[in-house]
């Protein structure tokens, strides 16, 4: 999967809209997004089709942003199912920096996390249990 960006935005109208108006001027498909905003502070937490110019975009757009492997992970679609995986990650050390939802299968849900410790939090995210 591709690299995961958490991106910094002014929560303000027309923040997203310039930021994707610029990654689609250079071609960039954009595969899987989520955000949000909290007073003047907004972000986006994106995948896209092309790593190396959605870099080239938000460097020079001068965005702050965060650029992290994305690492796949199924938790239970049940109370406490994040919870769990957050308790696990936290207790390693591990700081989750973004996380998107892909999608439900039966009885899970899949996420695509970015942290500061990959290393860390692999043997944990990759469990399926």
């Amino acid at each position: 999967m591709a690299n995961q960006f958490v991106v910094q935005l002014k929560n303000m109208p027309g923040a997203l809209a310039v930021l994707a108006e610029e990654l689609a001027a250079r071609g960039v498909d954009l595969k899987a997004i989520g955000g949000g905003g909290l007073g003047d502070s907004g972000h986006v937490i994106m995948t896209t089709a092309d790593d190396e110019m959605t870099k080239r975009v938000l460097d020079e757009g001068e965005y702050t942003y965060i650029e992290g492997e994305s690492i796949l992970a199924e938790v239970d679609d049940k109370p406490g199912g994040m919870a769990r995986i957050a308790r696990q990650l936290a207790d390693a050390g591990v700081n989750i920096q973004g996380h998107l939802f892909l999608g439900r299968w039966g009885d899970r849900a899949t996420f695509a996390f970015v942290v500061d410790r990959p290393d860390l939090a692999k043997p944990i995210l990759e469990r399926k249990g």
